[in-house]
């Protein structure tokens, strides 16, 4: 007998599964079948052809590939999400029937989700056997971030930072890998309503990724042989930092102010630099190798660039990124010890030679040290030196504060990057240009030195009967000579002006046949980055014209300030 194929028993519709059935073949509530799938980075797919994956239906439904549930079926925290609703049952009863003692005791035993076991198994490479980690997230979460800048300011990792109205942007070279992070500007905790932000969501993802980050932290740590959990010089969990944020603020920054304890005497990285550096003096013919010496060079100097340098920040300017950008490049900072914690140094140090100030004046000041604008560190660090103060002094107009995430092969490049990339460039270009310029004077000069002919020179007039005899041999060769000139004449050049309809029709008809030559199954991919390039080049000129704005408004500015200071003088 012939086997029959019923629909939708092979194919995409056998291979997906609604949210719904899911759930029921889990037997999860809604709230543990979301937490499930965030902390094992399940998450919905999108089938080729929908109406066979939902079997006939016309609805858009979620849709889960039936392996992903399958291999959700095997995983231990299936069973603790299920003690947890016994759990709570019970606890309700106990509470519905005033039974205290019960209730305590059964909340006591509450089943507790242990994540381990999950890091290992999503980051088996980067996460080996570890010892289970105990302790309570909501204190670890403030701690983490803490332990992770110390480890880029002991390791020297930072590369780039950037400040935007988003927040503070960092870029760490980690095990030789870029890392980029945000940290956003401090604003005081403001509630949200519950329609706009989903705290259950968010806290399924801060207790995966808190764990996940307890776990990279031991490794790093371990890594530079530094001792793990750290010791801080103030307690980050105490009762009063929790219940005031800012107390917590101050206390932060002061552990980022403080040294850890290491594992060994002494960190041997700034000699392996210097080892690495001398082994690569042996091959110097080599482009390449002297290309990495100078990389390596430039990189030494960009860890060592505040080193030796001693920073007091005023009470106005943002401590915490300042107070790690300068510790990562080996520079000591403090601040006034009567309004916050961990000051190292007092205001009156006469070994100070920095003082950040972000205030149109300052009634003392010391003439042993320079004041600047925080841009200045921001600005040093991007460029890999130490930039002169003049620009950035109390009271100044700031230059530009060029973003370093910039790529090579962006479309738009503001003025005044492309005038710092190419500095050198345009310089010997504009001295090209002054030599043209001098070159083509001289010789109008000569030309209008050459003397006219001399009036002795000219030709003796002849007599009328010889130029009656001659005449007719004249006019036929004048004649002759006139059509040679007409045919050799130089005529004066016209500028060729091409029409943009018919150039933009040309390069139409050129895509079009640059499309028919890709192969169809390129076609989707081609389609994309033709996509991809329309919008970097309207996002471009977007920017162009938004620029173009900004130097107008500029320009009417300057000419009014001029008039209203010409007409003051006049007046006075």
């Amino acid at each position: 007998m012939v086997k029959r194929n019923h629909k939708f028993q092979s194919g995409e519709g056998a291979q997906y599964l609604t949210r719904k059935a899911a759930m029921r073949k889990l037997q999860l509530s809604m709230q543990d079948f979301r937490r499930l799938c965030i902390l094992k980075g399940i998450y919905p797919r999108e089938p080729k052809h929908r109406a066979i994956a939902q079997r006939g239906s016309t609805d858009i439904k979620i849709l889960y590939h039936k392996k992903d549930i399958t291999f959700l079926l095997h995983e231990p925290i299936v069973w603790t999400l299920r003690d947890r609703k016994i759990f709570n049952r019970r606890i309700a009863a106990a509470k519905g029937k005033g039974n205290n003692l019960l209730k305590n005791v059964r909340m006591a035993n509450y089943p507790e989700i242990k994540l381990d076991h999950i890091i290992k198994e999503r980051f088996p490479t980067t996460f080996p056997a570890m010892k289970t980690v105990t302790r309570d997230i909501t204190s670890m979460a403030r701690r983490l971030s803490i332990e992770f800048m110390h480890y880029c300011i002991a390791s020297k990792a930072l590369r780039k930072v950037f400040v935007s109205i988003k927040g503070y942007y960092f870029q760490a070279e980690i095990k030789g890998e870029l890392v980029t992070w945000i940290v956003p500007h401090y604003y005081p905790y403001q509630p949200q309503r519950k329609e706009y932000v989903d705290f259950k969501i968010m806290k399924s993802f801060a207790d995966f990724f808190t764990v996940m980050a307890g776990f990279v932290n031991f490794r790093l740590y371990n890594s530079i042989n530094l001792v793990y959990p750290p010791q801080f010089s103030v307690s980050l969990d105490s009762e009063e930092s929790r219940a005031n944020e800012d107390t917590f603020i101050s206390e932060r920054i002061a552990a980022l102010n403080s040294d850890l304890l290491r594992s060994d005497q002494m960190g041997t990285e700034e000699e392996d630099d210097q080892i690495d550096l001398d082994l690569l003096d042996g091959d110097k013919d080599s482009e390449q190798v002297r290309k990495l010496r100078e990389d390596a060079v430039s990189l030494n100097k960009l860890k060592n660039l505040f080193k030796g340098l001693k920073f007091f920040i005023n009470r106005e300017v943002p401590r915490e990124p300042l107070v790690f950008i300068l510790r990562c490049f080996g520079g000591r900072a403090s601040w006034d010890r009567n309004l916050f914690v961990g000051a190292t140094f007092d205001e009156s140090d006469e070994t100070i030679t920095h003082q950040i100030v972000d205030r149109p004046s300052l009634p003392k000041q010391y003439i042993s040290r320079d004041y600047v604008q925080p841009q200045w560190i921001f600005d040093c660090v991007n460029q890999r030196k130490l930039l002169p103060v003049n620009k950035y002094l109390i009271g100044a107009v700031l230059p530009p504060h060029l973003s370093p995430f910039n790529r090579d092969d962006a479309i738009y490049v503001p003025p005044e990057e492309a005038a710092l990339r190419d500095g050198v460039e345009l310089d010997a270009g504009a001295r090209n240009a002054e030599e043209r310029i001098s070159d083509d004077e001289d010789e109008d000069a000569e030309q209008r030195q050459q003397p006219s002919t001399p009036a002795h020179r000219k030709k003796p007039p002849r007599r009328k009967e010889e130029e009656d005899d001659e005449a007719p041999e004249e006019d036929e060769q004048t004649k002759q000579k006139n059509e040679k000139k007409k045919k050799m004449a130089v005529v004066s050049g016209k500028i060729f002006k091409e029409n943009p309809s018919e150039q933009k029709k040309l390069t139409k008809q050129e895509e079009a046949l640059r499309a028919r030559m890709v192969k169809s199954r390129h076609k989707k991919l081609y389609r994309k980055m033709l996509e991809k390039q329309k919008k970097q080049t309207k996002e471009a000129n977007l920017l162009r014209e938004k620029r173009q704005q900004i130097d107008k408004k500029q320009r009417v500015e300057q000419t009014q300030k001029r008039k209203t200071q010409r007409k003051d003088i006049l007046a006075k």
